[in-house]
């Protein structure tokens, strides 16, 4: 493997570790586009890169969701029960996703990921320039509510390779929680997505045919240890920096650069299908 090659994930996994930390949202929203680019120019199997830059996105958020929780549990941001009951629910809901990613074809994963990531993208540039009401009370729903919604954000969150903040963070913003707390509380659900979604992708990809060395199942091992190795150091600082700014003018810029990947995979999801023909 060429030393450019692993230089190019570190800087990637740099950029995104920080993002991950500072928003609580979009490490693996930006990580799959990437990898998949990469793993393309890297040649390997058509059929195969999406579902590898997705499980190894995927895999990468337990080593930031680990590094950005702590600063945020110094500042006593975390909402722990919560978190706790989410995640049950969260690590079966990613097993199952990964086994259904496994059994679609590579032109599906890409578009599903490319309109919803559009979508989310869409929906934070719109609620960027809203603020939360002041006397917004806290309405969370009872335990087994939590792990079913829990359960529900697992499994899209494997189907597109991100930790779950995407949802969980407007989910409990809805429902009346701090800002501040619902993206800690993210951050910390982004831990049982990642291990149910590496468990899922590693079992769903024993049996796929041409993946590279170095591959357990779908999860490419260089891509993942690269990537983790600088978003742990990158995360906590980005933690950092979202508690002494205010990150709503932040999500502009990002919703855009996510419509731009959203708009690659797109793309690749149609050449794919071969629909670039009709």
């Amino acid at each position: 493997m060429a030393w450019q090659f692993l230089l190019e994930l570190m800087v990637l996994g740099s950029f995104t570790g920080f993002m991950a930390g500072l928003l609580g949202i979009g490490g693996g929203m930006l990580l799959v586009p990437f990898l998949t680019f990469m793993f393309t120019r890297e040649h390997f199997g058509a059929d195969l890169i999406v579902h590898m830059a997705i499980a190894t996105s995927l895999t990468t958020i337990l080593f930031t969701s680990a590094s950005s929780v702590r600063a945020h549990h110094k500042r006593g941001a975390v909402r722990w029960p919560i978190a706790l009951w989410m995640g049950m629910g969260a690590v079966l809901g990613t097993f199952i996703g990964a086994q259904v990613a496994g059994l679609l074809k590579s032109g599906w994963l890409a578009l599903f990921f490319a309109v919803f990531v559009g979508l989310s993208a869409l929906r934070m540039l719109v609620a960027s320039g809203r603020t939360q009401a002041a006397d917004t009370r806290e309405t969370l729903p009872a335990k087994p509510a939590l792990i079913g919604v829990g359960g529900l954000i697992g499994f899209v969150s494997s189907l597109v390779g991100a930790g779950g903040g995407f949802l969980t963070v407007p989910f409990l913003g809805w429902r009346g929680m701090h800002m501040r707390n619902a993206v800690a509380t993210s951050a910390a659900m982004g831990f049982p997505i990642a291990a149910g979604g590496l468990l899922g992708y590693v079992v769903s990809g024993l049996q796929a045919n041409g993946l590279p060395p170095d591959s357990l199942g779908f999860v490419y091992l260089p891509a993942l240890f690269a990537c983790a190795a600088t978003s742990v150091l990158m995360a906590p600082i980005g933690a950092r920096v979202a508690h002494r700014i205010h990150v709503q003018s932040l999500k502009r810029v990002f919703s855009l650069l996510l419509l731009g990947l959203a708009s690659y995979m797109l793309w690749k999801g149609v050449h794919a299908m071969g629909w670039r023909q009709i």
